[in-house]
């Protein structure tokens, strides 16, 4: 899948030392894991989540399968890493069946499972929660845009950004006099 992240790659990363890092690193409320398949490596995850965990954060996690089949699969490494997880997002994307009303998930074959009371508070409200957009600037130019929003919003987003970029180019100059 074009939109998902490959399997190679990437660095080793002992979970001892990454809970460490993320406990020692800017306060956090707690982890995200998503895809690739989090429960692709549902015994490291389940040692590093027990360890946040014990610590006060939550876990949330994303996958492509369906509930169901985690359940029912007879992993007792997935199962694990089930019982650590306060709310998993689970389903398989589906490029075909967009959803940008519900936040995060982007597809509408995607299922919010409240498996502790961490996050119930917010189960009946998602449908007013705003998606966001995360822009980054890189200091070569580069833009990269991370998030959901309708394309209609989306473009007049681009649309609006380019026009602005092309305003302050010519208050600026070009330096040549």
């Amino acid at each position: 899948m074009p939109w998902s992240w490959p399997d190679e790659g990437g660095q080793l990363v002992d979970s001892g030392d990454l809970a460490r890092r993320i406990l020692e690193g800017p306060r956090v409320e707690g982890v995200t894991l998503s895809g690739g398949e989090p429960f692709a490596q549902a015994k490291a995850l389940s040692k590093l989540c027990r360890r946040l965990r014990l610590a006060g954060l939550s876990v949330v996690i994303f996958s492509g399968y369906h509930l169901a089949f985690l359940k029912t699969a007879d992993r007792p490494d997935w199962d694990n890493l089930l019982s650590l997880t306060d709310l998993l997002i689970a389903g398989p994307f589906n490029l075909d069946a967009p959803d940008v009303e519900r936040p995060w998930v982007g597809s509408a074959t995607k299922r919010f499972h409240f498996l502790t009371e961490r996050y119930r508070h917010i189960e009946g409200k998602l449908a007013g929660f705003p998606n966001r957009l995360e822009v980054r600037i890189r200091p070569d130019g580069q833009v990269l845009l991370n998030g959901m929003m309708p394309m209609p919003t989306l473009g007049a987003f681009v649309r609006s950004a380019e026009l602005k970029m092309s305003q302050n180019s010519a208050c600026m100059g070009t330096g040549d006099s």
